[in-house]
């Protein structure tokens, strides 16, 4: 299912100078970084690289979706934690991204766990916009 212009409820605007090897702004001016390749990728590794903005941006998101998953199920997942590790590679076609995504979730046994933290996969927006795309690993 696609969104409508009509549904958009935030845009979020960036502009990047140089691709990998300058600088990414947002337009209200919240956001401010360089960019280099990592030294694994022959940069300077100086600024953070667009791996480490998708990694933090897919952590909050999914974690704002286990919050609701958690709700619906009336279970407890204050002071968790979700990781997304991703890494870059090359594939068949030049490169490509994988990520690995986990969750502390303290309050819940291990089952209760697992089963909030595929919901929250099915509900996510990053993992709706990836789903088919990337591999995307669940811890």
């Amino acid at each position: 299912m696609s969104i409508q212009q009509s549904d958009v409820l935030y845009t979020a605007v960036a502009v990047a100078e140089n691709g990998r090897d300058g600088r990414v702004a947002t337009d209200d001016g919240k956001l401010d970084v360089v960019v280099n390749p990592p030294k694994e990728m022959g940069g300077s590794g100086a600024g953070t690289n667009p791996e480490q903005l998708f990694a933090a941006g897919y952590s909050a998101c999914f974690q704002g979706a286990l919050g609701v998953v958690a709700r619906q199920e009336g279970a407890d997942v204050s002071d968790s934690t979700v990781t997304a590790k991703v890494g870059i590679g090359r594939n068949s076609d030049g490169f490509g991204i994988i990520v690995e995504i986990s969750a502390d979730i303290p309050k819940v046994d291990a089952g209760t766990a697992r089963s909030l933290v595929e919901k929250a996969h099915q509900v996510c927006p990053y993992s709706k916009a990836t789903r088919g795309n990337i591999t995307v690993v669940l811890v």
